[in-house]
């Protein structure tokens, strides 16, 4: 009997008999593991558990946790979909069903429904989950494939042929009666899906083309359990209440306006709020020796072309002429660091160099995954990179992880995880440089005890990188701060220092952002909080109401102490009841709200409420009260 090579994950390999599944792969290492799986990873392609495997292969086993796992998982519900619609609606025509980010749609020509059909459409998918259908992957013909689907179905015939014109391997997947056309990958039956729920209808062009019919669209998503459904909605529902776009909105923080797509406004009290992230930045900098820059915004191709860019990420940048030669906004910052670092003859002495920039960036986003301030198309960065020697990588990671370690732990208090990703299929540059690369910063990790996953291919171009997950309180992930230490580009761009051996050497590049996108970490910070910004970062963190216009006078007085120190202060002297302004107080989300009247007037004191409701601290001298929000505000608590 053959056998064939499987490498798994933790970088072990093991013979198997020629054919095995990824199941079978699975039994052999654990049943607990084999009962998870949902699909697997086959030499980077995504393979069915009943799939066999005929020749040696790097493996991984997919399971709920695993992303892929997860679209398995709603690419298979999708087909329950299909299938369901194909008996209630015979006439329907289905067409693309992907998975999407928390569940997939399935879009249909020739149906005509309303949300009230869902009910009886999930009754019909439940059905279908009962019988617990065999789901078989075949490989066939463009020529069975008409047979299939050519009278009935012309959009599956032409998904087909241009799959086959461009040298894909076409596959069908069975279950009971119901047959589509599909590359995969597919739970082994339709009795594992064991919770779903149709969420919306949409229309949709074929192809996104408006020139083309317009489709009925069905969104859902599914689960391995109801308990695990349930929750879902609930997180959807606090995720609503949690909306970074409707919080701003509501908050008067940022705009967006359709004559510039995905680039935000930020208004006067969500300036105030980018502001003081960056002032918290600038702060670290003066502590850990960095420089600060200004740089342009625009750069010939010629910058590029030297950096690596206009062959590897030309498709994110927006181009332009100017001077009848091609120019780009700039995506980034590296390269014109570079041009920095190349201005003046540098010496081992002057390293390690840390040159760091808040320029705005502009990356050309597709208009379909801009998102509120998490996906934008101009922004601004916490960047900076760093200049250094080789010997120095180590000890420039570790101070960047503590960096990182500091803000993200004591400062904001956030949960995350660490990312530590490989060299992708499409880099440049030597090999082994590669390799020296990523165990330096996988050395700089264990140096400092922090755990870390390894994500093989997803590196960038240049090098790879260290990224850190920030977990919100509704347990979502933000990909936020990340180290990148690039051999590549330096080299390219002859970034080169004297070493004390008196030769020319090339520098290493470590490019860094704490933040990451300030808009994204904006965002998630709206969403972390709910609004409720702790004081040093509040827009407005003390208001004082007058209980009548006499005890204006004192109230402006407290308000000049306040500001002489940099309270962010406002008095509200408004012909208002009491209750209406305190309750208006509360709904802006400011941190204090003080009182003043007769007995306040008297007494040199203030009544202090803050923005919940049943929080009434009481009377407290004036003085007492600047000193105790001016120590608040500095500690950053």
């Amino acid at each position: 009997m053959s056998t064939i090579t499987i490498t798994l994950p933790d970088g072990s390999k093991k013979e198997y008999a020629k054919g095995s599944t990824p199941l079978q792969v699975a039994q052999s290492i654990g049943a607990r593991l084999a009962q998870a799986a949902l699909g697997a990873k086959v030499n980077g392609k995504i393979w069915d558990v009943m799939r066999p495997i005929n020749g040696d292969a790097s493996f991984q086993i997919l399971t709920w946790k695993d992303k892929e796992g997860q679209a398995i998982f709603h690419h298979s519900t999708a087909h329950v979909l299909a299938h369901a619609i194909s008996h209630l609606f015979p006439d329907a025509k289905p067409t693309i069903g992907p998975s999407i980010e928390g569940g997939f749609f399935y879009d249909f020509d020739d149906l005509k429904i309303t949300p009230e059909d869902f009910p009886k459409i999930e009754e019909e998918m439940k059905t279908i989950v009962a019988s617990n259908f065999p789901v078989v992957r075949e490989e066939t013909t463009l020529d069975n494939i008409n047979k299939l689907f050519g009278k009935k179905n012309p959009y599956k015939v032409e998904l087909a042929t241009e799959f086959k014109d461009a040298g894909y391997v076409l596959s069908i997947y069975r279950q009971g009666d119901f047959v589509d056309l599909c590359e995969g990958g597919h739970l082994p039956s339709t009795g594992l899906i064991k919770a779903f729920k149709l969420t919306k209808l949409a229309g949709a062009y074929w192809r996104g083309d408006q020139k083309n019919k317009q489709l009925t669209r069905i969104y859902a998503t599914s689960f391995p359990s109801q308990k695990e459904l349930d929750e879902h909605f609930k997180i959807l529902e606090e995720a609503e209440k949690r909306d970074h776009r409707k919080i701003g909105q509501e908050l008067e923080l940022f705009m967006f306006h359709e004559w510039s797509p995905g680039s935000p406004f930020f208004l006067p009290k969500g300036t105030i709020i980018y502001n003081e992230l960056l002032s918290y930045i600038r702060s670290e900098y003066l502590k850990r020796g960095y420089q600060e820059v200004i740089t342009p915004q625009m750069f010939n191709k010629g910058l590029w072309e030297s950096s690596g860019h206009w062959s590897h990420y030309q498709e994110n940048m927006f181009l332009m002429k100017v001077d009848n030669e091609e120019f780009s906004l700039k995506p980034m910052n590296c390269p014109s660091h570079v041009l920095i670092f190349k201005n003046q003859t540098r010496s081992y002495r002057d390293l390690p160099l840390r040159i760091a920039d808040f320029c705005f960036l502009h990356r050309n986003e597709l208009k379909g995954v801009l998102g509120g301030l998490t996906r934008t198309r101009k922004f601004a960065q916490d960047d900076a990179h760093i200049f250094c020697a080789p010997e120095q990588i180590e000890q420039e990671i570790v101070g960047v992880l503590d960096f990182v370690k500091q803000t993200y732990e004591k400062v904001f208090n956030v949960e995350y995880k660490v990312k530590l990703s490989t060299k992708p299929e499409k880099a440049m540059g030597d090999p082994q440089l590669w390799v020296h690369a990523e165990e330096a910063l996988a050395g700089a990790l264990k140096h400092v005890g922090m755990a870390y996953e390894v994500k093989p291919g997803e590196g960038a171009f240049y090098g790879p990188k260290i990224d850190f997950d920030v977990k919100d309180p509704l347990g979502r992930d933000w990909q936020c701060a990340t180290i990148q230490l690039d051999f590549q580009m330096p080299l390219r761009m002859g970034a080169e220092f004297e070493g004390n051996d008196g030769k020319k050497h090339t520098a290493v590049m470590v490019h860094r952002a704490v933040f990451g996108s300030l808009e994204r970490f904006f965002a998630m910070l709206v969403e972390r909080y709910a609004g409720k910004f702790p004081l040093w970062l509040s827009p407005e963190q003390v208001r004082i109401l007058t209980i009548a216009d006499r005890f204006l006078p004192f109230a402006e007085k407290v308000c000049s102490k306040l500001r002489e120190k940099g309270v962010r202060v406002t008095v509200d002297s408004s012909n208002e009841t009491m209750n209406k302004k305190v309750r208006d107080a509360q709904l802006a989300q400011v941190n204090y709200i003080l009182v003043v009247g007769e007995k306040e007037l008297s007494s040199d004191t203030v009544t202090v409420r803050t923005r919940d409701k049943s929080e009434v601290e009481g009377v407290v001298k004036v003085d007492e009260f600047v000193a105790r929000v001016v120590k608040e505000i500095a500690e950053r608590k």
